[in-house]
């Protein structure tokens, strides 16, 4: 079960919004990696479409503990950090998530930028820790 009310409002707008998000997964001698992604929130998860293989999918699959941190393009004191585990892989091999997610960053309706041999997948992240910044604007 997860704990919706660790989300709030503030955290679904910067994850419904055209905001790059930063994932730090842990490399095999425990020093971070930080990755630029497209994400999403959806029913008390963090969704974050990769490709199967990358460095990120393969640190998960070792330890499944990651940040995740977003900011707001209009404002740069709006943002957000989580921590949480990955739960769940999920194939996107019909890129139906990687499709949606470019509507949300890039307006089109499908993913632009498809490889031959690429497998889609989504890292499916359950919240634990969440620490959203108070409502500051930047001439506060």
């Amino acid at each position: 079960m997860v704990n919706i009310k660790l989300i709030d409002d503030k955290v679904i707008k910067l994850f419904s919004a055209k905001n790059l998000v930063f994932i730090a997964t842990l490399m095999k001698d425990g020093s971070p990696q930080l990755s630029p992604v497209w994400a999403n929130y959806e029913s008390g998860f963090i969704l974050v479409n990769t490709a199967e293989g990358r460095i990120k999918h393969k640190n998960i699959l070792r330890d499944p503990r990651v940040a995740v941190s977003v900011t707001s393009n209009d404002n740069p004191l709006d943002m957000t950090t989580i921590r949480g585990t990955v739960v769940a892989i999920i194939s996107d091999s019909e890129y139906n998530h990687a499709d949606k997610l470019t509507q949300q960053y890039m307006g089109r309706n499908h993913y632009p930028f498809k490889r031959d041999n690429e497998k889609r997948i989504i890292l499916k992240i359950k919240p634990h820790k969440v620490f959203v910044l108070p409502e500051l604007k930047m001439n506060d």
